[in-house]
Parts: structure tokens; C-alpha cells; sequence
């Protein structure tokens, strides 16, 4: 499903460069539910990027279901986001002049699906996050849960191979992260594949597998539950605050 093959990113820094990944591997398989974690500077956010086909590798391979996305120019890479991955923010990302039925079929708006199918899709979504009551409410009408319940609707709609959650929990209370990351768990135990990206280790051992990112290297890939899983990073050396 998803796989890196000694992924670099660079980013030249004046005379020097930083490496916000150095050589990373690891593959994600269909239906796993996968936290990618690691504190800032790590290079979770830049491995979060490349999968999400926001950025690519400054050399080394990503494959997304045996495609090598790193060849793909601008405009296929879009094509591959929006029919593969569904992407869940932490701000949300909802646009406040549309209501949530319309905020939910956008990226099926993007594809170019007709109305009726766009509508029957959207409702069917937010059934599955319990909000199909709330299709004519404006965003702001919604509370933070609610919004974040939205945006996964909004990540579902296409029936996308991927499930991408970017400190989906972040702008939220406790109780309402718990049931937004119950709502993952749900959705993973449904056969979907889940990649989420969190800085914090209760959040990550949420997940079936953790994959530990640190100085933008993996330090540990495998079991949420066993003890390795939630080693503290060092704070020596890293990427001297570059991209996270």
C-alpha cells in the first residue's frame, strides 16, 4: 500500500543542509492502523507530506499501491490525492461559507461527480460520523468535535485507499479526542487503512503498529503495545529545527 525505499528529503539551509528525513524505510499495509510519531524536528511532518503527495523525496522511492509516486508530475500527483487519500486536519480545514453537505462533498466536487451522486455520498458519510442530522448547519454552528467529525466525513466521501490524520486530536478537549480517535479505531476495524501523525505518545499507542521517527531516522517500527514503542527521542543532535 504505502512504501519507502531510503527516502531522503534535503533542504539546503545557507551553507549547510538539513536532512528533515535521512534514508528512511518502511511499508504500511492495507488495513493497518499506523502512528507515525515523533517530536518537532523529527521528520513526521515531512514523511506525512511525501505521503500525502504534498512533497516528494529528494531521492529514494515512495510507492502508494505499487505506483511510483515520486516519477508523478504536479498535475498526476493531484489526481492520486484526490481519489486515493483522505485527509483529516487539525484546524479542521472546513470552509465557513459552505454548510456541512456541501464542505463534505468537495472533494467529490474536485473529481467531477455529478450532483445526486455527490449529495448521496455526502449524507452517507456523515451517517457513518453522526452528523447526517447536522448536513445543513454551517460550520460555525458546530462544535469542535462536530467540525472534526465533519472533516473525516469530508476524508471518507471518496471511499479514498488512505486515511491520513494529521494531529487529528490537536485543537480538541480530552473527552472530545478520545471520541474523535474512537471514531479511527472504528474505521480501521471497518477495513480501512489508517495513517496518523501525533507528536504524543498517548495518542500514538491508540494505533496498531507505532513507527518512530527521531533526527529524521526510523528508531523504532512495530507493536503499540511493547515497551519500545514509547522511548522517549534524546533531544541531543536533530535537524536543528528545521521541518517537523
Amino acid at each position: 500500500m504505502i512504501k519507502f525505499t531510503d527516502v531522503y528529503k534535503i533542504y539546503p539551509m545557507g551553507d549547510t543542509a538539513v536532512h528533515a528525513l535521512d534514508g528512511v524505510s518502511f511499508e504500511i499495509n492495507e488495513g493497518e492502523f499506523v502512528a507515525i510519531v515523533g517530536q518537532s524536528g523529527s521528520g513526521k511532518s515531512t514523511a506525512m507530506n511525501i505521503i500525502g503527495c504534498l512533497d516528494v523525496p529528494t531521492s529514494g522511492t515512495y510507492e502508494l499501491a505499487g505506483v511510483d509516486v515520486s516519477t508523478m508530475d504536479d498535475d498526476q500527483q493531484a489526481v492520486i490525492r484526490n481519489k486515493m487519500l483522505g485527509f483529516i486536519f487539525q484546524q479542521y480545514n472546513l470552509i465557513p461559507t459552505l454548510n456541512v453537505l456541501e464542505n463534505v462533498e468537495l472533494p467529490l466536487l474536485y473529481g467531477g461527480v455529478g450532483a445526486a451522486e455527490r449529495r448521496s455520498a455526502a449524507l452517507r458519510a456523515l451517517e457513518m460520523v453522526g452528523l447526517a442530522d447536522k448536513y445543513k448547519n454551517r460550520p460555525n454552528q458546530l462544535s469542535g468535535g462536530q467540525q472534526q467529525r465533519v472533516s473525516i466525513a469530508r476524508a471518507l466521501v471518496g471511499n479514498p485507499a488512505v486515511i491520513l490524520a494529521d494531529e487529528p486530536t490537536g485543537a480538541l478537549d480530552s473527552r472530545t479526542g478520545r471520541e474523535v480517535l474512537e471514531l479511527l479505531q472504528s474505521l480501521h476495524a471497518a477495513g480501512n487503512t489508517v495513517v496518523l501523525i501525533t507528536h504524543d505518545n498517548s495518542i500514538a499507542v491508540q494505533a496498531q503498529r507505532i513507527i518512530r521517527l527521531e533526527d529524521g531516522r526510523v528508531v523504532y517500527d512495530g507493536p503499540a503495545d511493547a515497551p519500545g514503542a514509547v522511548v522517549t527521542p534524546s533531544t541531543s543532535g536533530g535537524e536543528g529545527g528545521g521541518p517537523a
